[in-house]
């Protein structure tokens, strides 16, 4: 039976990968193709249990899009209060990159990576743009700076810290806040030169 084989998988999964708790944001898709927005709870190379508002069934396939992961696909292992865990099919190839992708998200706020000081900050040319908060309205902001990995923003309002935002088309997630505004962190690390492009 479909659903016994998935739940004898995720427990197997347990057994053979180490979980780690994180927290990145993406959407999921649901057989009768709808889609929905998520965030990881904790993952593993062999599963990952999402808080989401609306699930499948048990057994059902989940093809979801995770913020600095990527693709991902498997089964729906097993429904809790607010979201569900499902399994992860994938190759050797693909558990042994995901293994090195979660190890840089689990120690990325412990080596202070959110605002990662490894990427040149900048100012762009023309610092004027728009955040676009979850309720939908746009606000101006000024770019204090630019890096490849995120940005400053000077602006009004200031969502709460793990927010998810746009910059312009940028979508990104608020690490810290600011007397004048706030700090945003990329969802996907960005090309300099095409970044500043964006803001010329």
């Amino acid at each position: 039976m479909v659903v016994e084989a998935n739940q004898t998988a995720l427990r197997t999964e347990r057994r053979r990968f180490q979980r780690v708790k994180i927290s990145i944001y993406g959407r999921y898709m649901l057989p009768d193709r709808s889609e929905h927005s998520c965030r990881v709870v904790d993952m593993s190379p062999g599963s990952v249990a999402l808080k989401a508002a609306q699930a499948g069934q048990v057994g059902e396939r989940i093809v979801a899009y995770l913020d600095h992961i990527g693709r991902v696909e498997g089964y729906l292992a097993r429904i809790f209060e607010d979201g569900f865990a499902m399994t992860i099919k994938a190759s050797q190839r693909k558990r042994d990159k995901l293994a090195s992708q979660l190890t840089w998200l689990a120690n990325r706020h412990d080596l202070d990576l959110p605002e990662d000081r490894r990427y040149e900050r900048v100012t762009p040319a023309n610092p004027m743009s728009t955040i676009r908060t979850p309720d939908g309205y746009e606000h101006p902001c000024r770019i204090v700076d630019l890096s490849a990995s995120g940005a400053a923003i000077e602006t009004a309002p200031r969502p709460a810290i793990g927010t998810q935002v746009f910059l312009a088309n940028l979508r990104g997630r608020v690490t810290r806040h600011f007397e004048n505004g706030f700090a945003l962190e990329f969802s996907l690390i960005q090309e300099p030169a095409t970044l500043l492009a964006q803001f010329a």
